[in-house]
């Protein structure tokens, strides 16, 4: 959980340099890199760091409050996440076949994915921990996709977007599909080791038992 935040600290506080660097290289010709939106990139950093902070201090000295604290959030937030595509969904009507073209879905399923596969690939270069390379992992995939929908919507007019300015909304949601289902991968796999570590015990005791006999 530290790592995440501080990854997550680091990448948002690098974004008010690297953004118009990526918009220069990608929009080179257009003037865009003085359209960042470099209030929407503080007010992302605040909003992480002030409930982490909330939350630590919580964990500190209210620590019994912590598990429920936790379960209520995570509720709300799927309720959240639901409500908001549930609403993108009707909002977007018969342009949502545009958004929801083969090719743009392949890349919303891909980047996600990409992201997670990358992320484990260089921390297991870099000899991190098991735990390590899944937060890194789920850190480079899960990027900002609210700060992705800012930029598009301070840069191009709503006549040039049109049912694309959507189309963050459904990254989003293969990026949050994705998370869960490599999730519950790692826990039947976690729990499928734990099984076998289990068998082999008595297994091993009773080799052990026979040898000292």
């Amino acid at each position: 959980m530290n790592l995440s935040i501080l990854m997550t600290t680091c990448s948002t506080l690098l974004a008010l340099v690297m953004m118009p660097l990526l918009l220069y290289i990608y929009c080179h010709g257009f003037n865009l890199q003085n359209s960042v939106p470099y209030v929407d990139i503080i007010i992302s950093l605040f909003s992480i760091l002030i409930p982490c902070g909330v939350g630590i201090l919580i964990n500190y000295y209210r620590p019994q409050y912590s598990k429920t604290i936790t379960r209520v959030g995570l509720i709300v937030m799927t309720i959240a996440v639901l409500g908001i595509i549930i609403a993108v969904i009707f909002a977007m009507g018969a342009s949502i076949l545009t958004v929801l073209s083969p090719p743009l879905m392949a890349i919303a399923a891909l980047m996600p994915f990409m992201g997670y596969t990358f992320g484990y690939i260089i921390s297991w270069l870099f000899r991190l921990n098991q735990s390590e390379r899944r937060t890194v992992s789920m850190e480079t995939g899960c990027q900002n996709a609210q700060l992705c929908s800012t930029i598009l919507k301070l840069t191009f007019p709503p006549a040039v977007m049109g049912p694309l300015f959507l189309f963050p909304a459904v990254y989003i949601f293969f990026q949050v599909m994705e998370a869960a289902l490599l999730i519950v991968l790692f826990r039947y796999h976690q729990r499928f080791t734990l099984k076998e570590k289990e068998g082999s015990e008595p297994a091993v005791d009773a080799e052990l038992a026979h040898l000292q006999h």
